[in-house]
């Protein structure tokens, strides 16, 4: 069976892949996207694989852009970060999907549901709006439960200057501490305020008020210069680059 795998971290698609080996599912893995732009000119230029396991959150923004742009006619199992009350429409709609962590047995469940149906066929527009309307409905939090020594404390979203993953463990920096966070980066992402804070490439999100200048970079990129940046370079990945202006400007 081909199969298309979207998804713009590295390790959750190699997750995936280890995952299908153990519940026994033969494939062949056509392509590894990361992209928007990269899976529209995949679906425009290649035949229609059997399946395609894709994220939500890419590189540059929501794959569910891809089917505004071009008709996709392949089953999809949706990965996601988001919690299960931000996506009752995958349940109203039957749309297959599957919360991150993947865990095998969710896995399996959901393969032998696409055995047996192969039916998800193409997204109607409907269900669509009714995607990107559950996913922009979501609360945005205050707060931020964050380790400190053997406990936890709570602090203001509106004190984060920027937030990192390394080694995929999540952290957050303010003016004068840096916090451990229980999170994965798109889960994080995914519950923060769009026009105060931007993920610039895999394993950054800054706010706009953290960011002191913005110079140009290699291959059409830029780099920021941020407060209290601790050792770490912010640079934005080529496919974002035109979004993170547009969200200056804002």
């Amino acid at each position: 069976m081909d199969i298309l795998i979207i998804e713009d971290e590295m390790r959750a698609a190699n997750q995936l892949q280890n995952i299908l080996k153990a519940c026994g599912f033969e494939y062949r893995l056509l392509q590894l996207i990361d992209t928007v732009e990269d899976s529209v000119t995949w679906f425009k230029t290649n035949k229609t694989p059997d399946l395609v396991f894709m994220d939500i959150q890419l590189a540059d923004g929501l794959s569910f852009e891809i089917f505004q742009k071009i008709e996709v006619e392949a089953p999809i199992i949706f990965t996601t970060a988001f919690d299960q009350y931000a996506i009752q429409a995958f349940k109203v709609n039957s749309v297959d999907y599957l919360l991150k962590p993947i865990q095998k047995e969710e896995l399996e469940g959901a393969l032998q549901k696409f055995t047996k149906t192969k039916d998800s066929g193409i997204i109607a527009p409907t269900v669509l709006k009714q995607l990107l309307g559950s996913l922009q409905a979501q609360k945005k939090r205050e707060g931020l439960l964050v380790k400190e020594g053997a406990g936890f404390v709570q602090v203001k979203i509106s004190d984060f200057l920027y937030f990192y993953s390394e080694e995929s463990v999540t952290f957050g920096i303010t003016d004068s501490k840096r916090y451990l966070i229980d999170e994965s980066m798109d889960q994080l992402f995914n519950s923060l305020e769009a026009g105060e804070f931007f993920k610039i490439n895999r394993g950054q999100v800054v706010a706009k008020k953290a960011i002191l200048r913005i110079d140009p970079y290699f291959n059409h990129r830029v780099k920021l210069s941020l407060n209290n940046p601790r050792d770490q370079e912010f640079i934005v990945s080529r496919p974002k680059t035109s979004d993170f202006k547009n969200w200056l400007n804002s």
